[in-house]
């Protein structure tokens, strides 16, 4: 029994060996940019929760060493180059996908208003459909589409890059059969 005590109190308190910084959080660096926190290289300090939950399981942060600045201030021109291809490549995605539109068919009423709605899950579907893959997460509806219509839906590929496509919603082909 008194091993397993040993076994908790040794994993519970496995985060005390990371660093700590003035408010407390553990301090981080991170790999790659995370939304709302900090560019790629940054040294942040985060809850303990957050990085042990998120941030090093996803491998987007490392414990901040010493020897992981250094590495990362040796690198960091390099590390720019990168994110300015990365950006060049998601401008120019964004780009074509604004040249394409996409047409989803839904069950509407004779007054155009459709019995469900259209959200991002049938907008990421649509453009699958068409060669384009998305993550529903990347669509940002101010609220689901619920009459028939063209709309301009913005596309999220970076904090930096935003993207548009235009997005037909249609009555499905047997409605209209039906209807005449």
């Amino acid at each position: 029994m008194p091993r397993n005590k040993n076994l908790v109190r040794t994993k519970k308190n496995a985060h005390k060996r990371l660093p700590v910084g003035k408010n407390g959080g553990l301090r981080l660096l991170l790999i790659h940019n995370v939304e709302h926190l900090g560019r790629q290289g940054d040294i942040v300090e985060v809850k303990q929760g957050f990085a042990l939950n998120f941030l090093l399981p996803q491998g987007l942060a490392t414990v901040a060493t010493d020897h992981h600045a250094r590495m990362v201030d040796k690198h960091r021109e390099k590390l720019h180059q990168i994110e300015l291809d990365k950006l060049v490549h998601l401008r120019q995605a964004a780009d074509d996908l604004a040249k394409q539109s996409i047409t989803i068919e839904a069950n509407a009423n004779d007054e155009g208003h459709l019995y469900g709605s259209v959200g991002a899950h049938e907008i990421v579907s649509a453009l699958k459909m068409a060669g384009v893959t998305l993550a529903t997460d990347q669509i940002r509806l101010e609220g689901p589409l619920r009459e028939l219509g063209l709309y301009t839906v913005k596309v999220h590929f970076h904090s930096e890059v935003q993207g548009e496509i235009k997005v037909w919603v249609v009555p499905t082909a047997n409605a209209e059969a039906a209807s005449t």
